[in-house]
């Protein structure tokens, strides 16, 4: 009789480790190719460049570009839509402006969450331009030596025709190409502030 029980007994062993192979393998396997191997997929859903890993800015204050006042912690608190160039603005940089206005304006309610910067590296500024076309832009005068420490996080590539993106908690996380379709910075931005429970 304790053989049919053991026979039992190791029956029911054999079942609940194949069960639990069942369920742990899977977990362990992809462990390993994440961690071991650092194998990644290949799809995404985002339209932006993510920046991995995420550059915290530094403090720093600035100038305001209207003469008035200094700003503060202008990376905090709020997402924010950022611009690095030159204060002449080109065409390329009216370009940039005007996505960054457009996409924000499009979010409707989230809108109030969402900053616009304009870091202003030199020539500083077409002032009237700025006002008329872009009320409630913070144009900021970023061609101080405090500054530089911070512009030197932004990537350098294709500067003149980048959106960057900034977390509120200062955070630089992405950046997008404004010559592409602003759609996708729009969607980026929409699943950001859904995904987000701070700024």
């Amino acid at each position: 009789m304790s053989t049919a029980a053991d026979r039992l007994r190791a029956r029911n062993l054999r079942t609940v480790l194949a069960l639990a192979a069942l369920f742990l393998l899977p977990v362990a396997a992809s462990f390993w190719l994440y961690y071991g191997v650092g194998w990644r997929p290949a799809g995404h859903t985002n339209h932006g460049e993510l920046i991995e890993p995420a550059r915290p800015l530094p403090a720093a204050s600035f100038p305001a570009a209207d003469g008035h006042g200094v700003v503060s912690n202008v990376f905090s608190g709020q997402w924010a839509l950022v611009y690095v160039g030159d204060g002449a603005c080109d065409a390329s940089c009216r370009r940039v402006l005007y996505v960054m206005r457009q996409t924000r304006a499009a979010l409707n309610n989230d809108m109030s969450r969402v900053k616009r910067v304009f870091l202003v590296t030199s020539g500083c500024c077409d002032r009237a331009y700025l006002a008329g076309e872009h009320p409630g832009l913070t144009a900021l005068d970023a061609s101080g030596a405090e500054a530089q420490r911070l512009l030197g996080r932004f990537p350098d590539a294709d500067r003149a025709s980048t959106l960057f993106i900034v977390d509120p908690l200062g955070n630089l996380m992405m950046r997008y190409d404004a010559r592409r379709n602003p759609r996708g910075l729009l969607e980026d931005m929409k699943k950001l502030l859904r995904l987000s429970h701070i700024g």
